[in-house]
């Protein structure tokens, strides 16, 4: 139960923070929102790690190094974000993101990869993917 909260929490952040750093982006620009953005996340992330981590960065030289692209990933993704919402609205490009989120872990899942366990991606997940494809399409039919 806690990790269907904990889900539902992310996603509303996740649409809070595009919207709100989208509407600051038109006043202070694109990349001066994105290094706010991270620069503010670095020093939460900072005092947290002070506060309550467990200190494991020497067993980061144990890590696939694919999987230190997080931070480019992130700047990516504030980025890609706010544009998607700035041109599109902000339902329309949340709704995109989550159906690219979806079939991305589908993929993932289907082929357990990065150390993810294999899970059976199946015509109910699909179709279950078609039906959210056509719910933007109908959302954005003009009449």
């Amino acid at each position: 139960m806690i990790g269907v909260i904990l889900s539902i929490l992310s996603g509303l952040c996740m649409s809070l923070q595009g919207v709100f750093n989208s509407r600051l982006s038109e006043k202070i620009g694109l990349l001066e929102t994105n290094v706010f953005v991270q620069g503010t996340a670095f020093l939460l992330s900072t005092i947290i790690l002070i506060i309550a981590g467990k200190h494991n960065f020497k067993n980061i030289k144990g890590v696939n190094k694919i999987y230190l692209l997080g931070g480019v990933l992130a700047v990516i993704i504030i980025y890609t974000v706010m544009k998607g919402i700035s041109s599109l609205g902000t339902t329309y490009a949340i709704s995109t993101i989550l159906i690219s989120q979806l079939i991305t872990a589908g993929v993932i899942d289907a082929f357990g990869l990065f150390g993810a366990k294999k899970i059976n991606f199946g015509t109910n997940e699909i179709l279950g993917v078609i039906i959210m494809l056509t719910g933007i399409v109908i959302f954005k039919w003009k009449s």
